[in-house]
Parts: C-alpha cells; structure tokens; sequence
C-alpha cells in the first residue's frame, strides 16, 4: 500500500530524517510515536506529497505502486483528492460551512456524488445535524465531523496529525474508538502521529521515531488483531 525507502529530509543542512524504510499494509491502523522534534509531522507532509524528500537513488516513497517525488504539484494534488484523508488536532472544519457541506466537500472536489456524508454523518453520530455549523459543536463533535470527511470518499491512506491532542481524556477515547472502527470498516491504511499511549493502544503496532529510523514498539497492544 504505502512503502518507504531509505527515505531521508534534510533542513538547511540539518537531517531530520535518515534513511527511513517500512511497509505499511491495506487496512491497518498504524500509531507512530517519538520526542518532539524527531520528525513526526515531516514524516506525514513527505507522506502527503505536501514537502519534497532528499533525492535519491531510487523513489522513497510509493502509493500504490506510484512514486510521490515523481509527481508535480497538480499530479500530487489529484492523488491527494482520490487517495488520501487528513485528520488534524485543530479540526480544520471550515466555518462558514454546515457540517454537511464540510463533509460533502472531498466528495465535490473528486466530482462524486454527495449522498454519502449524510450516511457519514449518521455513523459519527451526528444524525439530523447535517445543517448546522461548526460553532454549535463542542471539540469532540468537531473531531467527529473530521474523521467523517476524511473517510467519506474511501480513502486508501488516512494521514492523523495528533487527532486528540485538544479533547479531554473521556471525550478523546471515544473519538479514538469510533476512528478505529470506522478506519476498520472502511479498510483504510491509516498513520497517526501522537505522543498519547492511551491513542497509540487503540493501533494495530505502534512504531516509534527516532534519529535512528522507525522501529516497532515492544508493548502489547490489546487492540491489535
């Protein structure tokens, strides 16, 4: 599905990521873990095609088979819309939409019909509020509204950038729980850059960071498969 190789970036000089490699499968739900300022966030934007990483010998990133560093700025873009969803640790629901139309969105940009975010909306439990605006939600009726739009146009590849970092403890569990389930019933690879280990349980494996390169956590998951 998504396979780095030797993948490396490097910031005026300084090298944030080293020689990266790892498979990650259709359908599994994949915590990444590490030290603030070890690179998570630049691992996801490489990933996303939104930075370029170090050149090298041969692609260091494939999706599906296609090399990202190979793509322009309009190629990568296109593939973002079909193939990818984002979740953010501030939302970014967009204001001056209903939640319907926030969710509606991917589907619009990739011209498919609009059906689908209602039944999205229904299964993030926001049934019958598909006319009101993001004002009117509490931070983990936000969240929810994300994760519908990041799953309404089947992505292959979910990307989450610390999805619970501004839900309290109770309201984050029960987000967490329901983008595990959804993830799962959708069949989405999903990566999710957290420092919570109460997040990182509900992965598959979790891998942690580190200047040395990405290696698997030794904890039990009780969560995994």
């Amino acid at each position: 599905m998504l396979v780095l190789r030797n993948l490396s970036k490097t910031y005026a000089g300084r090298p944030v990521l080293a020689n990266l490699n790892w498979n990650f499968q259709a359908g599994e739900f994949v915590a990444i873990m590490g030290e603030s300022g070890v690179g998570k966030s630049t691992l996801l934007n490489l990933i996303a095609g939104l930075d370029q990483p170090n050149p090298a010998g041969e692609p260091p990133i494939l999706l599906d088979g296609v090399a990202m560093s190979a793509l322009d700025d309009d190629a990568a873009t296109r593939l973002r819309r079909r193939k990818m969803g984002f979740i953010f640790q501030a939302f970014h629901v967009l204001p001056h939409l209903t939640l319907l139309q926030n969710v509606a969105l991917p589907l619009l940009l990739n011209g498919q019909p609009q059906q689908r975010a209602l039944e999205m909306l229904d299964a993030v439990g926001l049934q019958g509020r598909g006319g009101d605006y993001p004002h009117q939600l509490s931070g983990g009726q936000l969240q929810r509204v994300a994760i519908a739009r990041a799953l309404v146009h089947r992505p292959g590849l979910v990307l989450a950038d610390e999805p619970t970092g501004n839900l309290d403890p109770d309201t984050a569990h029960g987000v967490l729980l329901l983008l595990r389930n959804e993830i799962k019933a959708s069949g989405a690879c999903t990566i999710m850059v957290t420092h919570s280990h109460a997040a990182a349980a509900m992965a598959d494996r979790t891998l942690i960071l580190t200047s040395s390169g990405l290696q698997e956590a030794t904890s039990v998951n009780p969560f995994a498969q």
